[in-house]
């Protein structure tokens, strides 16, 4: 298990040692964090011995991290707000980790632009809600400016951009069904939610050892684990930085689109394979869009030759991401490393 305070220097050192094998590693455990080394090699046409050995060190290095987390659905109701943030100069990485140690912090990014921080904050029960939550955020020490807006639909969110350099990998047939049900809060008892919180810390940890930190049998974990996977009560979220695969854009366009034809964008936007995100914001009749390019040219490719010709889109305004804290409620572990760089 990576330490979440990852030397700088072997973050990145591991990174300059990454090969193709490593890159199609990575695609995997997005696609399936909790798949067997065996399963993988498999998928990737490799020795099981190499990959078992070569995703490890991954692991170990902190180049990718692999956790489990209740779906937002598993607490009943909620509201997404998405947040930017300005910050007094000087202050903005103290803010952000400020932020991140809030649980209701599903997501939280320093950015370019006319802001320093994005984030999103889930609050549970009704949107009315939200006073009460952000009375302990925008009194942080260093917030000067505080924009908050209502995510109303969520139409994407992917974990595995690096589809776009190994498409050859991909295999949607094996998304769940349609028919699927959303998952209740009464589908989760107290021992489903220890169990989750067990995975939460390491979602690749055998079951025997999830058994034996909560003194149960280890049958009755993995019948729990999968029945909570087929009530769509769980999501595992395998973290990776973006320079592991060679992907150098991350940024966030708030398309602003003609009201009749949300829905015609959103839905053509979200068949790009490099958008990861995809949001409609009550402000503006807005789009949120997370787009994550291998390169910066690739990034102007597409707003130039795709978005400036969609159908509906007025416009848009773009804050590249410079350093993701967290994602899907989970702290990256490299971030101090990337924020602080490699010691003296």
């Amino acid at each position: 298990m990576p330490a979440d305070g990852v030397p700088a220097l072997m973050v990145s050192s591991a990174l300059d040692r990454l090969t193709e094998l490593d890159k199609r590693i990575v695609v995997a455990l997005q696609r399936d964090g909790r798949a067997s080394w065996r399963t993988i090699a498999d998928r990737i046409g490799a020795p099981v011995s190499t990959v078992s050995r070569r995703g490890q060190q991954l692991l170990i290095d902190g180049v990718v991290k692999v956790a489990a987390v209740p779906s937002l659905d598993a607490d009943g109701p909620h509201a997404q707000f998405l947040v930017r943030v300005n910050c007094r100069p000087g202050t903005h990485m103290a803010v952000a980790e400020a932020l991140v140690r809030n649980p209701v912090v599903r997501f939280c990014t320093v950015v370019t632009g006319s802001f320093d921080i994005i984030a999103e904050l889930v609050v549970r029960g009704p949107a009315t809600r939200y006073p009460q939550v952000v009375l302990d955020l925008q009194p942080i020490d260093g917030v000067e400016r505080w924009r908050s807006d209502l995510i109303m639909h969520v139409y994407k969110v992917s974990y595995d951009w690096g589809r776009q350099l190994f498409a050859d990998m991909i295999d949607d047939s094996a998304a769940d069904a349609d028919g699927a049900e959303d998952c209740e809060p009464d589908h989760l008892d107290d021992i489903d939610r220890r169990i989750l919180a067990v995975l939460k810390e390491d979602a690749r940890m055998p079951f025997q050892r999830v058994a034996d930190e909560l003194d149960l049998n280890e049958s009755s974990v993995r019948r729990r684990y999968d029945r909570m996977r087929a009530n769509r009560c769980v999501d595992i979220v395998t973290l990776v930085q973006s320079a592991a695969l060679g992907m150098e854009a991350e940024t966030f366009l708030t398309v602003t689109v003609e009201p009749s034809r949300m829905e015609e964008v959103a839905r053509a936007l979200a068949d790009y394979p490099f958008v990861r995100y995809l949001a409609a914001t009550l402000d503006q009749n807005s789009l949120l869009c997370e787009v994550i390019t291998t390169s910066v040219d690739e990034l102007y490719r597409f707003v130039t030759d795709s978005l400036a010709h969609l159908e509906g889109v007025r416009g848009w305004t773009a804050n590249m991401e410079l350093l993701f804290l967290k994602r899907g409620f989970i702290e990256t572990p490299w971030w101090r490393a990337q924020a602080h760089g490699p010691a003296v």
